[in-house]
């Protein structure tokens, strides 16, 4: 192939071209991401029991709906909420890989098998299931000067910029939070009903009469006697929609011909549908409007779009509203991915300079540059192709491709310049040279693609990220080995010539210095081949120590990253009131706001998001931070600070800083989720106190920085006991009752009206002065069999309770949710590792921990991460005895592989010592993975050429293998540093997502620093080792006589 190439440069020059070419137009139709599309998918299900509390919410909906829903195909867990506004919430996440839409039949069909179970008041409102969208993309806020309050801002929000928004492709739902969407509320004045003895039901049938839509046919339509000449369209009064056509509804006509109207009886307004959330922005009032990206789009155009509708938008806003931008995740993915194409361009720049201070020629250095771009340019046409996007992932895999593609292409140059330097013309010297790397390159192109492929095939998350980064490489680095094996040699038979040595200036110092060390590497070896036994006991003791360092190097999954913006979660004491949560709130706004690293600040009140639940004394601040090169400090070290300040600051609240999760919709918040099981079917109090029990059991832990639950069972309440008996006797039916108190105090869903194009809910309820405390209910009155007004207090009392605001189930389990971060010096897997033990000690046998969320994912990936190196191992191992045609001579070569392990071991775990971050994550597994065929590839240099010399040209085994490293080592030293300076950027790298390539480039520079240190001394003697074990010599005896008998048979033919 190789004189089919180098008689035709041209040819080969056009494959080059054109696989530049497809890379490059494959580029501009590529999604962009933070990560690949790991997120598993969430199904939701949602419904609404008016008036009804959190445990009745959770027996007559939640358990009914989700007994139904486990089980289904693919689900990997489940978690219902249920709140005491009524509404209920049921998360299932699926399996990493499974179709969402098809998840969101398969659960909408089991669904449906619970609706007969369920109260009529829910079948009523509906229940609706539907893909739940992975993390926000980005949060406005909608803001006036004060003109304007809160409940007009939403509204318009929802009027003229929701739908706007979502008919973006890649917009999958827009989120409006702040005060809800208008509705009809129709408030009831108790005591007037009394007077004019009209009950709720009286009230509920005049509504739905005269509010309604109602057809009316035709005059003259078909079938028509055939005089008809003309068929008219019969019209009704158009539907009511202001709420003084609403208050003109008649209740009931007297006898005297006078009318109760319900404005008689009812204030009657265009309100909210509900009022337990408010929204600010910088301190005034504010709508947030969370948008959300559908799976699979391109982040960054989804955000360009989005920003511009926005803009587009705003030149219509009244007069005094305004938009800001709060949260943009697309501005971390857009620094990251600029931080990283930085990294590349810098990795470009020392790989070509440590090129040229080898080689020594312009037009050398250019042929092994020419590869970079082929191959890493070229890796892009295939992405299409394999559903792969451009991601953190993918792009650090072409970082570390730039040091592999340049290797194949410097192999062949220097082993041209070699032939060129003995007098033979630069054809020749090409095609001779080309047959001994030639095989060479096939092999170490072999046993990389072997070490990244079969990873790939690895399942959930920790599949998911090896593949995009492993076939990336994969592809770079077979481009690469066919533009070594095609262009390379083509351009070295048009472009290399002989030249001088250069023996002046600083080519020829560094060329006598590097000599002097060549001849001093070549008598040690020599020295050492006469001990080779002893290479055996290192590789033991550098095994030892890596075991010793596995035990002292903490594990993890992925790192936290400085993302741009933080979240604060607001807790004041119980049964606080939304207006108290808002003093508050705008106290820490305040404090928050003042830091010079803080750019914006937006809340919203009475949203209690790590519970996922409306609650009056919760809130959520999300504080947008300045651009990562205009702070002193990472978001990380700013959520510590604020933690300290506000704890000190405001003490009406707790606060807590936290940064988004590292996988965008794998929880809410970084470090650990847990949730602790009741399995014996206890009460909550039962729940309630061992997960008190366990969370101060695991505050003593010095794994654990903080940890808490939003659940608690001792928020005040008020019970209503009702004397049964006796309503019964007085004729008063108990249906009637409960639904009177529902009514009044929880509020009830009569109809729906049309405006501004849209659909709204009339709502009832009793006033709010008539249910401010218990003594309201003195005004309450309720008819009995004889149409009498009998007062309800006659036979219901008020009593004083405490109770939850909301409760939880996982897996059908009720559970509390527990959230934890460790301490700093520790890794989460250190973290949950400690409360699995103190779950273990506090926990009794009928109660357990489950993880979800980011931390499920963790544990899940914890027990594939030993597999990943034995598969990677056993592959690279199969192939090349199946290259090489012998069990031994791969085994030579593996044997090298602890070296590099052991020098990203002890590089990372000094790191550690110096900053945290440094832990055996992910991209520290990936990297062990590189270096595996990285390892490999340096050994194969030597030892295949030794096994040529010793095969081929009759030399001792330890002639061979002195003779192989004297010819390899510096290739070998060229590529190991040339890839060594491609990653040294990863290193020192700052801003976003700069934890995951700190580790990596740790791990690697420390991985190839140590492997090509040790290994150009120790594979010569692993060849001598083994050969002598295997017997290599009595092999090449019988190799001999088969070939001496062949001939002589030849001969006598």
């Amino acid at each position: 192939m190789e004189k089919f190439f180098v008689n035709r440069p041209i040819f080969a020059m056009v494959i080059a071209i054109v696989i530049v070419l497809l890379g490059l137009l494959s580029i501009g139709s590529l999604p962009v991401e933070q990560y690949p599309d790991i997120t598993p998918p969430v199904v939701e299900v949602s419904a609404s029991y008016q008036g009804a509390d959190a445990l009745t919410v959770d027996q007559a909906v939640a358990t009914p709906v989700s007994q139904s829903v486990i089980g289904v195909s693919d689900m990997l867990y489940m978690q219902s909420t249920s709140a005491n506004d009524g509404q209920m919430s049921l998360q299932v996440t699926f399996d990493i890989g499974s179709d969402p839409d098809m998840d969101a039949v398969f659960t909408q069909n089991n669904v449906t098998s619970a609706t007969a179970m369920l109260p009529d008041a829910v079948k009523t409102q509906g229940i609706t299931t539907q893909k739940a969208m992975s993390g926000f993309l980005m949060v406005f806020s909608l803001y006036s000067d004060g003109r304007y309050d809160d409940n007009y801002l939403s509204n318009y929000a929802y009027i003229n910029i929701q739908n706007e928004l979502l008919k973006i492709n890649g917009v999958g739902k827009v989120q409006i939070m702040g005060a809800g969407e208008y509705s009809m509320r129709i408030w009831i004045k108790p005591d007037m009903l009394n007077y004019h003895n009209i009950s709720i039901a009286d009230i509920t049938s005049a509504v739905e009469s005269q509010s309604g839509v109602y057809p009316a046919g035709k005059l003259g339509g078909e079938p028509a006697p055939e005089a008809t000449e003309f068929t008219y369209t019969v019209t009704m009064p158009p539907q009511i929609n202001t709420a003084e056509e609403y208050g003109d509804i008649v209740i009931r006509t007297e006898a005297d011909g006078s009318q109760v109207r319900l404005k008689d009886v009812a204030t009657v307004d265009l309100g909210s549908e509900t009022y337990g959330t408010t929204s600010a922005f910088d301190g005034k009032a504010s709508a947030m409007i969370v948008v959300y990206q559908s799976p699979g789009s391109n982040a960054v155009n989804v955000g360009k779009q989005v920003k511009a509708t926005m803009e587009r938008l705003s030149d219509d806003f009244p007069d005094s509203i305004d938009y800001a931008t709060v949260v943009d995740a697309t501005s971390s993915i857009r620094a990251g991915i600029a931080e990283i194409s930085s990294t590349l361009l810098l990795a470009l720049v020392l790989v070509i300079l440590i090129i040229y201070l080898f080689i020594q020629d312009i037009r050398a250095t250019i042929i092994p540059l020419i590869a970079i771009p082929v191959s890493l340019v070229g890796a892009f046409m295939l992405f299409p192709l394999l559903g792969f996007s451009v991601n953190i992932i993918s792009l650090l895999g072409l970082i570390l491709a730039i040091g592999l593609v340049v290797d194949d292409a410097i192999v062949v140059v220097e082993a041209i310049q070699v032939n060129i330097a003995k007098g033979m013309p630069p054809k020749q010297a090409t095609l001779d040279a080309m047959k001994s790397v030639g095989p060479p390159i096939i092999a170490t192109t072999v046993v990389l693609v072997s070490v990244f492929v079969p990873v790939s095939f690895m399942g959930g998350i920790t599949g998911r990220l090896y593949q995009q980064f492993s076939i990336t490489i994969a592809v770079s680095v077979i481009i690469s080995a066919f533009n070594a094996l095609t262009l390379s040699p083509a351009l070295c038979s048009l472009l290399l010539k002989k030249r001088p040595e250069k023996t002046k200036g600083f080519f020829g110092a560094f060329n006598r210095w590097f000599d002097r060390k060549m001849d001093g590497y070549m008598s040690f070896t020599s020295v050492l081949t006469r001990h080779a036994a002893r290479s055996f006991i290192l590789i033991a003791v550098v095994a030892a120590a890596i075991f010793g360092m596995t035990r002292l190097l903490p594990g993890g999954f992925l790192p936290e990253e400085d993302q741009g913006y933080l979240m604060v979660a607001v807790n004041l004491p119980d049964a606080a009131s939304l207006s108290r949560t808002q003093v508050s709130m705008q106290e820490i706004e305040a404090i928050i706001k003042a830091r010079p690293d803080v750019e914006h600040v937006a809340s919203a009140a009475g949203f209690n998001m790590l519970a996922g639940i409306a609650t009056s004394n919760s809130g959520i601040v999300f504080v947008t931070l300045t651009d990562y090169n205009k702070r002193k400090y990472s978001a990380m070290e700013i959520a510590d600070q604020l933690n300290g300040e506000l704890y000190i600051a405001v003490p009406s609240a707790e606060a807590y800083a936290f940064g988004p999760p590292s996988i965008p919709g794998l929880g809410i918040t970084s470090g650990m989720s847990l949730m602790v099981q009741d399995k014996g079917g206890n009460s909550v109090g039962y729940l309630a106190d061992y997960t008190r029990k366990f969370i101060e059991a695991a505050k003593q832990r010095p794994e654990i920085a903080t940890i808490s639950t939003q659940f608690d069972d001792g928020i005040p309440q008020r019970h209503i006991r009702i004397d049964e008996q006796y309503a019964l006797r007085e004729g008063v039916s108990l249906d009637e009752l409960h639904q009177l108190l529902t009514t009044y105090l929880g509020g009830a869903y009569i109809n729906n009206f049309n405006r501004f194009g849209k659909l709204y809910q009339t709502y009832i309820q009793a006033e709010s002065e008539y249910r401010q405390n218990k003594e309201n209910l003195n005004s309450y009155f309720v008819k009995n069999a004889d149409g009498k007004s009998v007062p309800i207090s006659a036979f219901v009392t008020v009593e004083d309770t405490v109770g939850v605001e909301y409760i939880t189930q996982f897996n059908l389990f009720r559970s509390i949710a527990v959230n934890a971060s460790q301490s700093r010096g520790y890794s989460t897997a250190q973290g949950m590792a400690a409360l699995e033990e103190v779950a273990g000690e506090v926990l009794p046998q009928d109660m357990g921990i489950a993880w979800n969320g980011m931390s499920y994912q963790e544990e899940s990936a914890s027990s594939a991460g030993n597999a990943v190196y034995v598969i990677a191992l056993v592959f690279v191992f199969l192939c090349l005895a199946a290259l090489y045609n012998s069990w031994a001579l791969p085994l030579s070569i593996l044997l090298g592989v602890p070296f590099a392990v052991f020098g990203a071991m002890i590089f990372v775990l000094c790191a550690h010592y110096v900053n945290p971050v440094y832990v055996d994550n992910l991209f520290m597994q990936i990297s062990l993975i590189m270096l595996i065929g990285l390892a490999a590839k340096n050994a194969i240099l030597i030892i295949e050429y030794a096994n040529r010399l010793f095969f081929e040209q009759g030399k001792s085994l330890a002639e061979a293998a002195i003779g192989a490293a004297r010819l390899r080592v510096r290739p070998i030293i060229m590529t190991a540093f040339a890839f060594i300076l491609g990653v040294l950027p990863l290193v020192f790298a700052s801003g976003a997502y700069s934890s995951a390539r700190n580790v990596m480039g740790v791990a690697l520079v420390g991985g190839m620093l140590i492997a090509t240190i040790l290994g150009i001394f120790v594979y010569p003697l692993l060849y001598l080792v083994v050969a002598k074990a295997a017997r290599f010599d009595r092999k090449r005896e019988l190799q001999t006589q088969e070939e001496q008998n062949y001939g002589n048979n030849g001969i006598q033919g």
